[in-house]
């Protein structure tokens, strides 16, 4: 199983994100600084798929992850379009 983790500043305080790859399907969690515990996040928005979009791109960059991953993404990101 692939973790791959990003946060942002949101109103509420800062929100970490983390997408897991497992058996090539992906699940999100997210949580806040504050709150210890995960939560699950379906069906997952648009943007938090965008969002791991970038941050993949940035790994493939580095040679962190495969380019089939970013395409992945690319496909779901399409689909809802």
């Amino acid at each position: 199983m692939e973790s791959h983790e990003w946060r942002e500043r949101t109103e509420e305080g800062l929100r970490f994100w983390r997408a897991s790859r497992h058996a090539n399907r992906w699940t999100f969690q997210t949580t806040l600084k504050t709150d210890p515990d995960w939560q699950p996040i379906d069906p997952v928005p648009k943007e938090v798929w965008a969002e791991l979009r970038d941050v993949l791109w940035r790994k493939y960059q580095r040679k962190r992850c495969p380019w089939e991953w970013v395409e992945q993404i690319d496909k779901i990101l399409e689909e809802d379009n």
